[in-house]
């Protein structure tokens, strides 16, 4: 089942608000972030962190130098969560999940994550 996920902050939450910008256009907006899941698992719910990803120069891959090297769960918490089912056939996805979120700061630590791994037939050749 393939569920488009929206992550926004909820109507009366302020904080932050002046980074959250549309890349395109510049406009503020209170997406967080998106998601497609197609992996079958349960929607999110009140009281899932959306998890935020870092990345520290000292630990950077060279071959990959904008990746992210660590990661954290984050301060944006899920409220509450609206899910609806699409009838259309031919739909792209079954459902949409809006998650309402609140900022509430909380101590966790960097995790760092897993180095890329590259398929060797993907890799190029050096001549």
């Amino acid at each position: 089942m393939r569920k488009y996920i929206i992550f926004r902050a909820d109507w009366s939450e302020e904080e932050g608000a002046e980074n959250r910008l549309l890349a395109h256009t510049g406009a503020m907006t209170d997406i967080l972030a998106e998601h497609f899941d197609s992996t079958g698992k349960p929607s999110p719910k009140p009281g899932y962190r959306l998890r935020e990803y870092h990345h520290i120069e000292k630990f950077l891959n060279p071959r990959f130098p904008g990746a992210s090297t660590h990661s954290r769960v984050g301060d944006w918490e899920v409220t509450r969560v609206e899910e609806y089912s699409t009838a259309t056939p031919g739909a792209e996805f079954e459902s949409i999940v809006i998650c309402y979120c609140q900022y509430s700061p909380v101590s966790t630590p960097l995790e760092p994550l897993p180095e890329i791994q590259v398929p060797q037939e993907l890799q190029e050749v050096e001549v």
